[in-house]
């Protein structure tokens, strides 16, 4: 029996360890519209999502490029999300809203 709790607090132990980190406080969110929070609650990125929002989501990128301006000349910017060593996610930003999501990591985009 007591190998069995050793075993299950081990178990709880390595479980909450892999836990998604929170990012940020009930109160740093607060100010966003209601379903932006909620976007960053469950980890997701959606269009239109500023690069605060997204790094509250996802944390930091990997690799920040600085794209060629836009045909009307706007600010375009590429975040690059690298797992597993696999995977990629190229966030494109544009005027500094989320405008484009390229990945071939299964899940990211519904």
């Amino acid at each position: 029996m007591r190998r069995v709790i050793i075993f299950l607090a081990a178990t709880f132990f390595v479980l909450s360890a892999c836990a998604r980190e929170m990012r940020y406080s009930s109160d740093e969110i607060a100010a966003f519209p209601i379903d932006v929070q909620e976007h960053i609650k469950k980890g997701e990125v959606v269009p239109k999502m500023t690069p605060q929002h997204v790094r509250y989501a996802w944390g930091a990128p990997a690799r920040i490029r600085v794209l060629e301006p836009s045909n009307n000349n706007k600010e375009r910017l590429e975040w690059i999300y690298q797992s597993l060593g696999v995977f990629n996610t190229k966030l494109i930003f544009e005027d500094s809203k989320l405008v484009e999501i390229i990945t071939n990591e299964p899940g990211v985009v519904k």
